[in-house]
């Protein structure tokens, strides 16, 4: 099935083969390169002179000596160190989620990953960002298709909504896919993608590029980086990574093949930049395991809940396979975890008999001692179950003295007050609660800083660009290059919608492409940008005031009384004189318009009427919305 999948062109592509340049040359090549018949014969002399001793002459070609000759392979080894690549960053860089990379080269193009980003507090009611895909659909002709390196939002998070612009292949390992089905299954576009299996080890094509899936550990299974060959050179990006050598559920890191490709020469390096400020190995899987362990003795008393990632299904394995081994029952709660787990155990990747697992509104048919309820939540997103259980708004679930609570995660930059918030609510119900670094209940799937230099060793990449991670991080991981012996002008910190020029020649950066952020709300995709943003957050600071009123369409005289609605900006009851001191300025200004008939001049100078009265009194500056209807 593999092989098929292998030979099968990508929808859109051209089944290419490239002619050498010496072919081109003598076919097209100009008369001037090719010179008249028998010029350049290296055993074609001109006649001696008769005045001097015969020696050969110079050929007509520049001056050269006799029996030169620039043979065509040599301007065709000449033409092919000068082929080019292209590397646009649509995402990933300078903030931590919302991956995308795009790779052009012999008018081909591939993506590599289509992830979201979890929305910063500034953003308010935003539910997800995506990449802008502006610059997909202007080369929608030339893209071969998407290589996914594994199952994490910020990989795959943003391919429904560019799969409803484009349609293209996407290529993936076996639970990659059956994530990402699960993602495409809620937005009604399974049946329409065309998603085709991967293998370790078995070689793809996109247009020119071949790319090889090389194995590496990371928080969930069957992720991969991937080796990037074209007629540039090879370029391997790492995708998430660690080096584990006691992993959970697989084999240790591909670092054979990562030599195997540093001895061939690859061109450039596209880094996993995460953990590049933290010194060291990442912990490995095996050590969570024991902490998890000693926590589960602990708690012989009590219902355990397990709050992590739910793609981690390796940790979902620990903690069934724990829960097992003391006696419990294992609960899931969570739509995402739900639906990962239950796809997870249909493809073999979360092993455990039937009668293990119960419902969730079975929990209270058994005594505490006896259940272990796993769930989202460990980034304390508001409407995840466990921020619901840290409200007491979950249904099914009413946390109490009697639980003992483990968040089996670190936040993500951005969200360490969202999970404050959790800890502090589950705190005052009555639970305990470990979270952090309080025991080993979590280990980073990217690399420190050693893991990171021994890729670098064993890729030995002639450029380095490091991606995946905010600028500190970036700079940081640049620096480690640097001591790993790769020249400064060798290394490029790049930015979201650089264009990055690669050959063998040198890296330099290019025009600026369209790239950014765009935010979903709901159903609207997009239609919330800086002027939404910048209105909702004066209405979260200050709160608005409506002002209302008529006047007469032929002369601009008042016709009827101004009102005034006020939310969110003071406490009606308690600030009468203040509003209806506003109200009466605001109608004079209407009553001595002296004829004026403008509509928008007659709101502008009712909002800065109130405006300036209400920051007069007050100190304040809440929305002022006036509203005038014609008569």
């Amino acid at each position: 099935m593999n092989q098929q999948l292998n030979n099968k062109q990508p929808q859109g592509a051209k089944k290419t083969t490239r002619r050498p340049a010496a072919a081109n040359t003598a076919k097209g090549g100009s008369s001037a390169a090719r010179g008249p018949a028998g010029q350049g014969n290296p055993k074609q002399v001109a006649k001696p002179n008769a005045a001097k001793p015969a020696a050969p002459a110079a050929p007509k070609n520049n001056g050269r000596r006799p029996g030169f000759y620039a043979p065509r392979p040599r301007r065709q080894k000449q033409e092919e160190a000068a082929v080019g690549m292209k590397i646009y960053p649509l995402g990933g860089l300078g903030e931590i989620g919302k991956n995308m990379t795009v790779y052009e080269c012999n008018d081909d193009m591939m993506i590599v990953d289509c992830g979201s980003l979890f929305p910063d507090s500034d953003m308010y009611g935003i539910d997800l960002v995506i990449p802008d895909f502006t610059f997909i659909d202007q080369n929608r002709d030339k893209i071969r298709g998407i290589a996914i390196t594994h199952g994490h939002e910020d990989h795959i998070g943003a391919l429904p909504y560019l799969l409803r612009e484009i349609n293209l292949p996407i290529f993936a390992t076996r639970l990659t896919i059956g994530l990402i089905e699960n993602k495409l299954e809620e937005h009604g576009l399974r049946s329409s993608a065309d998603l085709r299996l991967i293998t370790v080890g078995e070689k793809f094509k996109m247009g020119c590029f071949t790319i090889d899936p090389i194995h590496v550990n990371h928080s969930i299974p069957d992720a991969v980086a991937f080796a990037i060959d074209c007629p540039a050179g090879i370029v391997i990006q790492t995708g998430d990574f660690k080096i584990d050598f006691t992993p959970i559920g697989g084999p240790p890191i591909d670092l054979a093949t990562f030599a195997e490709y540093g001895e061939k020469g690859v061109l450039a390096l596209l880094s996993d930049s995460t953990n590049a400020e933290r010194p060291g190995m990442s912990t490995s899987e095996s050590k969570v395991n024991d902490g998890l362990q000693t926590l589960f003795a602990r708690a012989t008393k009590s219902r355990i809940i397990i709050a992590t990632f739910a793609s981690n299904l390796y940790r979902v394995q620990q903690i069934v396979d724990l829960a097992m081994q003391y006696g419990r029952k294992v609960a899931i709660s969570g739509r995402s975890m739900i639906n990962n787990t239950q796809m997870a155990r249909e493809l073999g990747y979360l092993k455990a008999p039937q009668e293990v697992f119960i419902e969730v509104e079975q929990i209270n048919k058994y005594p505490p001692e006896q259940v272990a309820l796993i769930t989202t939540g460990s980034q304390g997103e508001t409407l995840s179950a466990l921020s619901r259980m840290a409200g007491g708004s979950h249904r099914q679930v009413r946390v109490g003295p009697g639980d003992f609570i483990i968040i089996s995660a670190t936040p993500i930059p951005g969200n360490e007050k969202m999970v404050t918030r959790v800890v502090n609510g589950l705190l005052k119900l009555g639970a305990e609660v470990i979270y952090e670094k309080m025991y080993e209940v979590h280990a980073s799937g990217h690399a420190c800083q050693e893991e990171q230099k021994t890729i670098l060793n064993l890729v030995k990449p002639q450029y380095f660009i490091p991606v995946h991670g905010e600028y500190k991080h970036l700079k940081r991981h640049a620096m480690i290059g640097e001591t790993m012996g790769i020249p400064h002008a060798n290394i490029l910190v790049a930015d979201t919608g650089d264009t990055i020029q690669l050959s063998k020649k040198g890296v330099s950066l290019g025009d600026v492409v369209p790239a950014g952020a765009v935010m979903v709300d709901g159903l609207g995709v997009g239609d919330v940008g800086s002027v939404v943003l910048r209105d909702r957050r004066l209405l979260s600071q200050d709160g608005i005031v409506v002002l209302a009123a008529s006047v007469d369409s032929a002369s601009g005289q008042l016709v009827s009384a101004v009102e005034l609605f006020s939310r969110g900006f003071v406490y009606v009851r308690d600030s009468e004189e203040l509003l209806e001191e506003t109200r009466h300025a605001v109608q004079r200004v209407l009553e001595n318009n002296d004829g004026h008939r403008d509509i928008n001049s007659l709101k502008t100078r009712m909002r800065e009427t109130a405006s300036s009265l209400l920051y007069k009194r007050t100190k304040r500056s809440p929305m002022i919305l006036p509203v005038l209807t014609e008569v």
